[in-house]
């Protein structure tokens, strides 16, 4: 099912070695076309393995391996998605929400996967585009969030929402997170958001430290087209990124529009995933009675 496979990996060190050889030792006994990152590479013996440049690892694969935490699997997503390669995550991370398989897990389970037992996922993707006056200067995607933030400085920035063209809300606060099911554990659990089943068709909208404690979290359907505007005054010290990676400086006057890509990032995960057994597990809810 999964012929031709890609591996990125998060900054090599010698816990990268070890998940790399269980899962390079799999593939190359089933005799995968494979491909790996740079980060792979450094610590990758086998010369016969194909290293290539990390935006070249996802060209015309059917399945992308992210070796690290969640922000390695973020990484290898954004690349994937367009091309529509499926990702799966091993897990040298600290929570690891969307890296399923420890090393110690690699030979067995990556083999099950690679005979197809496998549950799959389509996980929504925002867009974030700064637009100034009629034209867009910058866009990026999200998987997790995108985030507007107060930049370089102690003090609030004041902004106003809107949803599909009507005001929603003025707001002075730290920022405000946009974020997906997938991100809703991440940056917006700590802002307080609510952890969305990756399933629902939903966009959450949460303030970060607001000025008035009214302002809560807010959940939309993935339809709507979310606008906000940064006062002039606080134009140079905001900044937009999308999953941590900075968007070109805003100035007065432009806005950010995001609304939900047309494509989706295509998870796997071994057969027995249990999404509920993960949050227990990561975020330390008990153990199931027997």
């Amino acid at each position: 099912m999964f012929e031709r496979i890609g591996i990125i990996a998060k900054y090599a060190d010698s816990d990268v070695r070890q998940a790399l050889e269980s899962t390079l030792a799999v593939l190359t006994a089933r005799g995968a076309d494979i491909a790996i990152d740079q980060n792979c590479a450094t610590v990758n013996e086998d010369a016969t393995i194909r290293a290539v440049a990390e935006q070249d690892v996802v060209s015309n694969r059917d399945l992308v391996i992210a070796i690290g935490g969640d922000g390695t699997l973020l990484r290898a997503a954004k690349l994937a998605f367009p091309g529509h390669a499926s990702v799966l995550g091993v897990n040298l991370g600290r929570l690891g929400f969307l890296t399923d398989l420890s090393p110690e897990q690699v030979p067995e389970s990556l083999n099950a996967i690679l005979d197809g037992n496998f549950t799959s996922e389509e996980r929504c993707v925002l867009r974030a585009e700064i637009v100034r006056g009629d034209k867009v200067i910058a866009g990026a995607d999200g998987l997790n969030d995108v985030v507007i933030q107060k930049w370089n400085s102690a003090r609030l920035i004041a902004f106003d929402t809107y949803v599909d063209g009507r005001f929603v809300l003025s707001q002075r606060s730290d920022g405000m997170i946009v974020s997906t099911p997938t991100g809703s554990t991440a940056y917006s659990l700590s802002g307080g958001g609510p952890i969305l089943h990756p399933q629902l068709s939903a966009i959450v909208v949460v303030p970060i430290c607001p000025h008035s404690l009214t302002n809560r979290p807010i959940v939309l359907a993935d339809t709507a087209i979310i606008e906000i505007y940064v006062d002039e005054e606080y134009a140079d010290e905001s900044r937009v990124t999308c999953d941590g990676e900075a968007m070109p400086q805003i100035i007065a006057g432009d806005r950010i529009r995001i609304t939900r890509n047309e494509q989706t990032v295509h998870l796997i995960h071994p057969a027995m995933h249990d999404h509920f057994a993960n949050l227990r597990a990561k975020l330390h809810w008990g153990q199931a009675p027997c």
